[in-house]
């Protein structure tokens, strides 16, 4: 199964395992059997990594998610916090109208 020039004999006395190669299905000629094992093996790691994958993917819509409702949150405290300059014009007016020889509004 493992030739010496995939790294099979050479590399057990070295102490290495023997590393696959990488093939191009578009450029390398494989039978459809090569090609169904292929996409078998890419399923199977796919799957594999699919919880760990979820499991990120929730965590970082639940992150922005939570930084979307703290920036909409701020926004509404920043604008209800504006309030106190309307309670200034409306002392600034009436301390006009009470100031005598102002003719302003």
């Amino acid at each position: 199964m493992a030739d010496s020039s995939a790294g099979g004999a050479a590399g057990s006395e070295t102490g290495k395992a023997p590393v696959a190669q990488r093939i191009d299905p578009a450029r390398d000629k494989l039978s459809p059997a090569q090609l169904h094992f292929m996409r078998q093996v890419e399923l199977s790691q796919w799957q594999k990594t699919l919880p760990q994958r979820r499991g990120r993917n929730i965590l970082t819509g639940l992150s922005i998610g939570a930084l979307v409702l703290a920036i909409y949150g701020y926004t509404f405290y920043s604008v209800s916090q504006e309030r106190f300059l309307d309670d200034l014009d409306d002392k600034a007016k009436a301390a006009r109208v009470k100031a005598p020889g102002t003719n302003s509004p």
